[in-house]
């Protein structure tokens, strides 16, 4: 949306007019700025402020109605989607809008603010269109809380669950629309509950994104020598192992349900202290004594976001799917080799135990393709003979790398 295109009317032509209060519809500009005599050098510099700060008062009116006007778009996409029971959640779509924003972008605004900015503006758009209630390992404050608020923004209502099993069957009975759910991590694999949940669970993959992650020490003290206990959730625990014996080598090492939870239980015990996102600190009143602890600074974690119904949306990039093969010499590679055959490029590849079924297991794959499109509709059918069981949990666009730890 250019902020040169239809223009309203009774807009002042000039863009030096208008306040902050204004809401751009009203053609009522405030009063330049009085001239100042150039020769003084100071008074012209105060006198160029005071024009750029009425050019942006100016620029945000304008700014103000053009959201509005868009706001009242998504409002009127909501009337229309009123007797729609899909998701408002478009992936596919958000990311074109941001990458065709970047595109044009020629600054100076940087991209990342770009991105942050239009973050919000979506996120507004969607909960205009229909509320949106979003699932999480809670309470708030665990990185799958941040990552959802960095992906999603923050005009949904986040819904904090006890568990990942809580998340998956919110998600499953429709009681949120979507969920966040960490995947796999860059140093130390797959969260395999999560895995498992997809079993059990009849939900789909809508997008993923992938967080840097960095960890800090997080207590109500004031030194390293006053911390004797270390609690958080046993990935952190083991990301930051190295730190811990070096730095508090006497401390005990307690594994907690999430870091926000670990973050809280330090608030009223002295000598503790906890492995978290630094906005913990604000968000409980905490002191942070070290940050990035993380053994390794290239930190990564995969998080998808899961829906009750498949995307159903076009150009995808990627497939998810969980398979099950005959009990026979060959059955796995026979799948592997289709999958070749057909130029199928293959990110991921793990099997998981088969409840109830001892010594039988399920594998998850990844595959760089859309296998919901027709073009590959005769690869599908071949899966389905050469597998026991197939499910394809979904096909969405590869995700973008974020940093919630800016800032």
């Amino acid at each position: 949306m250019s902020l040169t295109d239809d223009r309203d009317p009774h807009r002042r032509g000039d863009g030096v007019s208008g306040t902050a209060a204004d809401d751009g519809a009203t053609g009522q500009a405030a009063p330049a700025p009085p001239l100042v005599d150039e020769a003084d050098p100071e008074a012209a510099l105060a006198g160029r402020l005071g024009q750029i700060r009425h050019e942006i008062d100016g620029l945000d009116s304008d700014l103000l109605h053009l959201l509005n006007r868009r706001a009242s778009l998504s409002l009127e996409v909501g009337r229309i989607k009123a007797d729609d029971a899909g998701i408002v959640f478009k992936p596919f779509r958000e990311r074109e809008v941001l990458e065709n924003l970047m595109a044009a972008n020629g600054g100076p605004l940087p991209n990342e603010h770009l991105r942050s900015i239009w973050r919000e503006i979506l996120s507004s758009s969607r909960s205009l269109q229909r509320p949106q209630k979003v699932a999480y390992l809670g309470p708030e404050g665990t990185f799958s809380y941040f990552a959802g608020v960095e992906f999603l923004g923050k005009s949904v209502e986040y819904m904090p669950q006890k568990d990942l099993d809580g998340v998956f069957r919110t998600v499953h009975d429709r009681q949120c629309e979507l969920g966040v759910v960490p995947l796999e991590n860059s140093l130390h694999g797959t969260v395999g509950q999560s895995l498992d949940l997809f079993l059990t669970h009849e939900v789909f993959i809508q997008s993923e994104l992938f967080c840097r992650i960095s960890h800090c020490l997080l207590t109500t003290e004031t030194s390293l020598a006053d911390v004797t206990t270390v609690y958080s959730h046993p990935q952190p625990l083991a990301q930051c192992g190295g730190w811990l014996r070096q730095a508090l080598p006497g401390a005990r090492i307690i594994p907690a349900d999430s870091t926000a939870s670990a973050a809280r239980r330090v608030v009223g015990e002295k000598g503790a202290a906890a492995i978290g996102h630094r906005s913990l600190a604000s968000l409980l009143g905490l002191n942070i004594l070290a940050r990035g602890i993380e053994d390794q600074p290239d930190n990564w974690t995969r998080f998808v976001v899961i829906g009750p119904a498949p995307a159903g949306q076009p150009g995808t990039d990627k497939t998810s799917m969980l398979f099950s093969v005959p009990d026979r010499p060959g059955a796995l590679a026979e799948v592997l080799n289709l999958l070749a055959r057909e130029g199928i490029n293959m990110k991921k590849l793990e099997s998981r135990p088969l409840r109830g079924e001892k010594w039988k297991y399920v594998f998850f794959v990844d595959v760089e393709c859309d296998l919901g499109n027709e073009d590959y509709g005769r690869v599908v059918h071949e899966l389905r003979r050469l597998c026991h069981t197939l499910r394809i949990l979904g096909s969405y666009p590869a995700g973008p790398q974020l940093d919630m730890n800016g800032g």
